[in-house]
């Protein structure tokens, strides 16, 4: 009878189902997260289909607290109905019946503009994090050895200052072991285990390390947030003896006063807390928590700094600690210690994680007893050695990123001394990776062990350990990669690669300035190089953890100090630069337009409002003349604070961005007075600025520097009749000087903003497309591999630094043409608008947007132009090509009627599909 009704009716009838596909669903940007914290939870989709034209006109989510009644349509917690939106980021849940340590199960599906549904997206699910103390069911901070409160060191102390400590901060601290041995009588349907250590651990169930976390928890200023991680342990443990096992090392709670150290500080000693939740299928369960019962030892870590580097001792070893059927005779009770004032938080990042492993380096002999190892690469890492020799041997590993000519390595602009050293533990071979420290290297200098390969070998050498293996490993966040970029020009290929090999190695907890010396969060990069690191990374959740760590490091009187997580205070415009403390306002905002999400401009606002507050109680006359100004520009001395430019323009520049983007916000969250407010100052600003630093007879701003020039008319502070006449001397004085860079670390940015909005993109690449003067190319021709912190990558700085890397925004926005219209958030309107320039003959670009994947890949030949474009779901486009009168366009081979102006030709409304647009 089936058969016969499928044959009474055509198949056109009984296939009502949408076209439209989920690609992906997220809640809380994560496919099934189990750490979700308290507030409002966003939900997100995006969608591909199966023809043209189509789009989503309507959604219905729904959210039950079991699998069974969300299948069976009881959807206890949640359900939206069929509700009209063509939006699908983010969908805020605004209801209050969510609990801690909770697992929801939700799925939805979507309506097209031809009325027909989708098939239900498959179900997902979340789990709420521990919201409260009592949610660790009696977890307790357990140690080795308690930090005595007169040993206490919080704030940091920097360096210089440090030296003058006495006998303070010279103890080591113990690195320890913790184990805990228990029985399972049943197996659990399901396990969550919830830990933090800090600085840091590592923590394994029966010998299996949950996640791919490298140095875990990220970092927070302890005396406000602690984090803590939330794992899926189910398949870990078993029937019988289980271990939970952790060592916890250092971080940035403990800094001792040995080998480099950029700032010492004391929280305190290594500690742990944890709670392994066991469900069983009767619906009862166990916890598993840290408490005196749990036993530790010093591990064989017998010394570890994130400034200074590690020592193992292998001969110290327990084979099978942290595995069942170990005899732990030896240890003792682990300590009930003082707990961190911070607040646990379940943290919302994604981890650090190696990412790449450089094998096969170039080895050559040095003096007795030393190898170099070259992995061709400058980049953030640690070491994984294999070797065998005798116990008791030691070997030292030290790296770095430059040589002092052909004789060792040179860690002078990157913190010296740091080294790994290991001392084996038997005659067999033996494996090794440091666990709580990292560096930024090329070059490792072998002491103490020779190479396998018998060539290199010294004959006095014969008797040391023999390196079978020698690994580097990349640590950076565990981002996604959302961009690819590629062109016709070497040099521009070589330049993209630069880049992003420094935004890899500084992309950490937080973004850092250099991965070796520092490792500290200066502010200012995070905006000024924000697009550039978003067009290859989904920061979205690291961005949120960064204006998190603005809000904890911020002062009663509202400044926001110029590293965050502020371990150390710095003195003057090291702590306090508009262009740095302004990224407390630059970063909602951004985030708020590349994923459409309100609510960390709602969070932060009080923090925006009191920095704000703070800057207007510097100004005089509405002109700040504080900070640091264009850091590191090409001036005549050697670089640092602005040599080209006032402070005061740079700074009363950021205020007045500032004051606008407040008015923006103000207006989104539906705060008009304030907005208008905002908008008032702003203007009294500029009319100030203008007074200030304009020679209207000359259309010049104040020395009329690169930055100078570049920052006013970014920032619309230019009257219009006065706009053409700066661009002008702009492009002039850049062609007179050589067509040479000095814009510095603020000013470049928005320099390279201001040629690409005022059609100057031709004059920027002949800037870039070079190597005889400083910059990118002259970088690359003197042995760089990995964007430097000087323009003429000067030996004596670091030789891995992202702040300079804003060419990186223009390979996508400029070259490739991938933006969004004024007014759009979310990519939602795109603005597609390619600039083929110098000798370029083809450019292929892409990125993942929150809508989907836009592509522009664009190829020219002679007069003829050729465009492959891609716009995703719920997007729309409109396209500007440059065109010559006289020239068509054709999309997907149809000659389209356009108005040619301005040497542009320009398609509006573009929908989600697939295209080829030819001009010629």
């Amino acid at each position: 009878m089936r058969f016969l009704l499928l044959l009474l009716f055509p198949v056109s009838i009984l296939a009502q189902t949408s076209g439209l596909q989920f690609r992906q669903t997220q809640c809380n940007s994560r496919t099934q997260p189990i750490n979700v914290e308290p507030g409002p939870i966003r939900f997100s989709w995006t969608l591909e289909q199966s023809a043209r034209n189509l789009e989503q006109t309507a959604y219905q989510l729904v959210m039950a607290t079991s699998i069974a009644n969300l299948e069976a349509g009881r959807y206890d917690i949640w359900n939206t109905g069929k509700t009209y939106s063509k939006e699908y980021h983010p969908v805020n849940y605004p209801g209050q019946r969510i609990q801690s340590n909770t697992r929801y199960f939700w799925k939805l599906r979507v309506w097209d503009n031809q009325g027909l549904a989708s098939n239900w997206s498959t179900p997902q699910s979340f789990q709420t994090s521990l919201w409260e103390k009592k949610d660790w069911k009696g977890a307790a901070w357990i140690g080795y050895e308690q930090l005595p409160d007169s040993e206490r060191v919080v704030p940091g102390i920097h360096e210089p200052d440090a030296r003058k400590m006495g006998a303070k901060l010279l103890k080591r601290s113990i690195v320890p072991q913790f184990r805990k041995s228990f029985q399972l009588k049943q197996s659990p349907s399901s396990a969550y285990l919830y830990v933090s250590g800090l600085g840091q651990y590592e923590m394994t169930i029966n010998g299996k390390k949950p996640g791919e976390g490298f140095l875990t928890p990220g970092w927070s200023l302890y005396g406000k947030t602690c984090f803590y991680n939330c794992f899926d342990v189910t398949k870990s443990v078993a029937l019988g003896e289980n271990v939970l096992a952790a060592t916890v090392g250092n971080g940035f709670f403990y800094i001792n006063r040995e080998r480099y150290f950029k700032l010492v500080t004391a929280w305190g000693y290594p500690m742990l807390i944890t709670r392994l939740q066991l469900n069983y299928p009767d619906g009862s369960s166990e916890n598993i928590v840290s408490d005196a019962s749990w036993e530790t030892r010093a591990s064989p870590i017998i010394f570890s700094s994130i400034y200074g580097g590690e020592d193992y001792d292998a001969r110290l070893e327990q084979k099978g600690w942290n595995l069942s059927g170990f005899k732990d005779s030896g240890w003792k009770n682990a300590l009930l210690v003082k707990e961190p004032e911070g607040i646990l938080r379940a943290e919302q990042d994604y981890p650090v994680a190696i990412q790449q492993r450089y094998t096969n380096p170039s080895i050559r002999p040095l003096k007795k007893n030393a190898y170099l190892y070259d992995f061709k690469q400058n980049t953030s890492g640690i070491l994984s050695i294999r070797l065998k020799g005798k116990k008791g041997q030691k070997i030292r590993l030290i790296p770095a990123e430059l040589l002092y000519g052909d004789t060792a390595v040179n860690q002078n602009a990157s913190g010296k001394p740091y080294w790994y050293e290991y001392t084996l533990g038997s005659d067999e071979e033996e494996s090794w990776q440091p666990q709580f420290t990292y560096y930024g290297f090329r070059y490792v200098q072998v002491e103490g062990a020779r190479p396998e390969s018998s060539p290199l070998t010294k004959a006095a050498d014969s008797a040391l350990p023999v390196v079978n293996a020698l690994t580097l490993l990349h640590n950076r966040n565990a981002s996604p990669e959302t961009g690819t970029f590629s062109s016709s020009n070497p040099l521009m290929n070589r330049t993209y690669e630069l880049i992003k090999r420094a935004i890899e190695s500084n992309l950490q907890s937080v973004v850092t300035d250099c991965p070796h010396r520092e490792k500290l969060g200066w502010l200012e990069q995070d905006f000024l190089m924000g697009n550039s690191i978003h067009y290859n990374f989904d920061i979205q959740s690291l961005y949120e953890a960064l204006v998190r760590h603005m809000m904890d490091s911020q002062l009663e009187n509202g400044l926001v100090p110029d590293i965050a997580p502020e371990y150390v205070p710095f003195g003057g415009g090291f702590r306090d630069s508009p262009e740095w403390g302004s990224a407390s306002i630059q970063l909602p905002w951004l985030v708020y337009q590349w994923y459409d999400d309100v609510q960390l401009m709602e969070k932060a606002w009080p923090m925006m409002e009191k920095y704000m507050r703070y800057l207007g109680g510097k100004a005089n006359g509405f002109i700040l003349s504080h900070g640091l100004g264009d850091w590191y520009d090409l001036g005549p001395r050697f670089p640092g604070e602005a040599q080209l430019t006032p402070k005061s323009l740079t700074a009363t520049a950021i205020y007045y961005q500032d004051l606008k983007l407040m008015a923006a916000m103000a207006s989104v969250l539906l705060k008009k007075s304030e907005a208008a407010s905002y908008q008032a100052r702003a203007e009294e600003v500029r009319q100030a600025f203008n007074a200030k630093f304009f020679d209207a007879a000359r259309g010049v701003y104040s020395t009329g520097s690169q930055t100078a020039m570049a920052m006013p008319l970014c920032f619309g502070m230019v009257e219009p009749a006065y706009q053409r006449k700066v661009v002008s001397n702009l492009i002039d004085s850049i062609k007179s000087n050589g067509k040479a860079l000095t814009a510095g670390d603020v000013g470049y940015h928005y320099l390279v903003e201001a040629l690409t909005r005022f059609g100057a993109s031709e004059l920027l690449y002949e800037m870039n497309n070079r190597d005889d003067v400083p910059g990118y190319g002259f970088q690359l021709r003197n042995g760089a591999t990995a964007l430097t912190e000087s323009w003429p990558a000067l030996p004596s700085v670091s030789n891995n630094h992202l702040m300079l890397g804003h060419l990186m925004e223009w390979f996508f926005a400029g070259l490739g043409g991938i933006n969004q219209k004024e007014g759009s958030t979310g990519f939602r309107h795109l603005l597609i608008n390619p600039q083929p320039v110098g000798d370029l003959t083809w450019v292929n670009s892409s990125f993942m947007t929150p809508q989907g994947l836009v592509k522009s890949e664009w190829k020219r030949s002679g007069a003829e132009l050729e465009l492959k474009l891609q716009i995703p779901m719920n997007s729309k486009a409109d396209l500007v090509l440059p065109m010559k009168m006289g020239q068509r366009m054709y999309l997907n081979g149809k000659e389209l009627k356009i108005i040619v102006a301005d040497g542009r030709g320009v398609i509006e409304g573009i929908v989600a599909g697939d295209y080829v647009i030819k001009v010629r």
